[in-house]
């Protein structure tokens, strides 16, 4: 570049009578001297100054920055072989009295001229260092931002749009080594492409061999990485070539590339980041040959060294990426293999804790998307969508806990219970039978047939009343044996029947029916008395306490906490702990709605109806009413219309109507046939009255041990 050199303008230097005669010198006259930031900094530039132009240009105090970009030759008078104290203020680099030689006027130009050489590399060496900190700091904050990063496919853009960030790159592609079930390289997955020039370019993803037919498989094979000037332009003797169908359909120049491998901390390569057209200026798009031509570099060391740090950091975060995903996959097994142990011990409730989870990871969605009251403007993360959702399939998990007997009772006696007292009834049957025979035998015995057919007809009587009497109480039983949702009927039957005794075949006088039986009878809702609820209410601190031994990241660290609170209520009369609303965390409100909600419609539990969808969400409104679960995520519920991500006609694994009906054959049908336990058809049950959709429950279901 041509040297620029300033002198006072009017002033002739006697030293250098030539000064700009030739082209080797730009010389320009002034009467007054440039900022120093108007100067081209990459330019040599030598100034002449005398006293008069420096005080013109503001003096040694506005001359300083200039300084930093120019050389100064101090022009004195005749004689003056010293600068006077104003010049001596200037960082002069020689000085020359009006009647210098021209030898040492020569000397004094080529010294200046060198010491703007030096401020050149000076000013260069400054920017090189200011913008190998930017970079520093960049990858840096690259770095930790792939660290944090666990979605593959976000992790894979972030790597792509970084790298040609750094490089000035116009496009890119991201490979992927895929390896056999041996787990050794087989080939190269083609995962990611960006274009600057043609952002709408249609991706599909393809495999290639790892071997130097290709120029990401050589690199991927040998991990040497490659910087092409001109990809078109390769040299005979190398294997790999260019294919230029996506330069020809697309029409687009692919001419500098840098291709580097992706290594682990292993020193194993992971995959191939491949860089196109390296530019000058960033943002310009490559849209025809010319632009091409001024634009497009080859990389540079610099470039290479960049990506470089890039890629191994890029190694490094797709390798914890797929190890963060191995964690996931490991985790939902376990998830999965715990779900399916609690279904194995309640085949009843088969399904429930996947809908549960559905219901409150979607009320969690739709509270992120469009919150009511409180919660309008609350977020989840994707780890803590994923925390939901695990915490909804494990809140059931410690019913492994609870005895089988308990946990898969369908009716208020148990099935053994309910046989016993069959075949105690039949036995009564079979004692009135005797009964009669023993009287009409006494009879013919003490009288002949003296009356036989009067005392027959008597004895008929009192045996079919007998007969009808033990029929109706034990259509009672059976009737009372069936648990309700809401309390309802009473018990004056039952308590009649409990008064009645027999005389077994020891001639043991005895209740007809036991303290037990009677107390299980008479349960007013639901089919557990209550110990019985004690011991499935249990389940919660049993989950509690399995899930907080499990070593959770700690993304997911809150689930144990969210799940040990589904059966607690707004008003602290929940259980187990009986914690109010300030100690239940807003996941657990949701998974409570979502919990009662399956239970209320599910329609597979042996021990009570499913009710409708708009029942159940009239039930959870009667909830909100009584402070019992969350009014305004409820509205959510509701308005999301979250209830619908499961059909009713999914809501159950169900069992086939033969399998059911020789579980309960199993359970409660006695050894004999049912008509023998009659002699009248029995009565038809009356339903019991239940509350309209519009009044309000005089209890809720939300405690119910049960609705699991």
């Amino acid at each position: 570049m041509q040297p620029l050199i300033l002198t006072p303008a009017g002033r002739a230097i006697a030293a250098l009578p030539h000064l700009g005669a030739g082209d080797a010198l730009d010389v320009q006259r002034v009467t007054a001297l440039p900022r120093g930031e108007e100067l081209d900094p990459e330019r040599p530039t030598v100034v002449f100054v005398d006293a008069a132009l420096a005080e013109r240009s503001g003096g040694a105090a506005t001359l300083g920055s200039l300084a930093q970009f120019a050389a100064f030759i101090g022009l004195g008078e005749p004689g003056e072989q010293e600068p006077s104290e104003i010049m001596r203020s200037l960082a002069l680099t020689s000085w020359l009295p009006a009647d210098a030689g021209r030898g040492v006027g020569t000397t004094a130009l080529q010294g200046a001229l060198r010491h703007a050489s030096s401020l050149i590399e000076a000013y260069r060496a400054a920017r090189l260092e200011q913008s190998s900190a930017l970079d520093l700091r960049e990858l840096s904050r690259v770095g930790a931002a792939l660290s944090t990063e666990r979605n593959l496919d976000t992790l894979l853009g972030m790597i792509l749009s970084q790298a040609l960030k750094l490089s000035s790159s116009d496009a890119g592609s991201l490979y992927l080594m895929e390896r056999d079930a041996a787990g050794k390289p087989s080939t190269l997955r083609f995962k990611l492409s960006r274009n600057i020039t043609l952002p709408e370019i249609p991706f599909t993803e393809f495999s290639i061999p790892i071997d130097h037919t290709s120029i990401a498989g050589y690199v991927a094979s040998t991990g040497d990485p490659l910087q092409i000037a001109d990809v078109y332009l390769l040299p005979e003797q190398v294997t790999y070539r260019l294919n230029r169908s996506f330069d020809e359909k697309f029409g687009y120049r692919t001419k500098s590339m840098l291709v580097l491998p992706m290594r682990t901390h292993r020193d194993e390569i992971i995959g191939v980041l491949q860089l196109i057209n390296r530019k000058r200026d960033a943002d310009v798009r490559l849209t025809s040959s010319d632009v091409v031509g001024r634009q497009v570099l080859p990389f540079d060391q610099r470039s290479a060294d960049l990506v470089a740090a890039l890629a191994a950091q890029a190694a490094v975060a797709i390798e914890n990426s797929r190890l963060y995903e191995d964690i996931e996959r490991l985790f939902e097994g376990f998830v999965t293999a715990a779900v399916t142990a609690i279904e194995a011990r309640d085949p009843t409730t088969s399904g429930h804790s996947f809908r549960v989870a559905t219901f409150t990871t979607g009320l969690a969605e739709a509270v992120d998307k469009a919150g009511e009251g409180p919660y309008r403007g609350l977020t989840f993360t994707r780890e803590q969508i994923r925390e939901i959702r695990y915490a909804g399939l494990l809140h059931d998990f410690g019913k492994v806990g609870v005895r089988e007997q308990v946990l898969v009772k369908q009716k208020k006696l148990y099935g053994h219970d309910l046989t016993i007292l069959r075949h105690r009834f039949h036995s009564l049957l079979q004692q009135a039978d005797l009964e009669f025979e023993r009287e009409r035998a006494e009879h013919l015995l003490d009288h002949g047939p003296s009356d036989y057919r009067e005392v027959v007809q008597r004895l008929e009587l009192m045996r079919r009343e007998r007969r009808d009497e033990l029929s109706r109480w034990l259509d009672s039983i059976v009737r009372a044996n069936e648990p309700t949702i809401m309390p309802e009927g009473t018990f004056e039957e039952l308590e009649e029947i409990g008064r009645q005794t027999f005389t077994d075949f020891d001639g043991v006088e005895r209740p007809l029916l036991a303290e037990d039986e009677l107390r299980f009878l008479m349960i007013n809702k639901g089919n557990l008395d209550p110990r019985e609820r004690r011991e499935i209410e249990s389940h919660v601190t049993h989950t509690y306490r399995f899930l907080e031994q499990i070593p959770w990241t700690r993304e997911l660290s809150g689930i144990p906490r969210i799940a040990f609170g589904h059966h607690e209520k707004l008003d602290g009369t929940g259980y187990p702990r009986g914690i109010g609303e300030q100690d239940i965390p807003v996941q657990t409100r949701m998974m409570t709605i979502a919990d009662i909600y399956d239970a209320l419609t599910a329609t597979d539990r042996p021990y009570k109806r499913a009710v409708t969808a708009e029942r159940a969400l009239d039930i959870l409104g009667f909830e909100a009413k009584d402070g019992h679960i969350d009014r305004d995520l409820l509205t959510t519920f509701i308005q999301a219309q979250v209830f619908t991500k499961i059909a009713p006609s999914e809501g159950t694994k169900r069992r086939s109507t033969g399998s059911l009906r020789s579980s309960m054959a199993s359970r409660a049908a006695p050894p004999t046939p049912q008509s023998t336990l009659r002699t009248t058809p029995p009565a038809t049950p009356q339903p019991s009255p239940r509350p309209s959709p519009s009044a309000t429950p005089t209890s809720t279901p939300s405690d119910d041990p049960r609705r699991d």
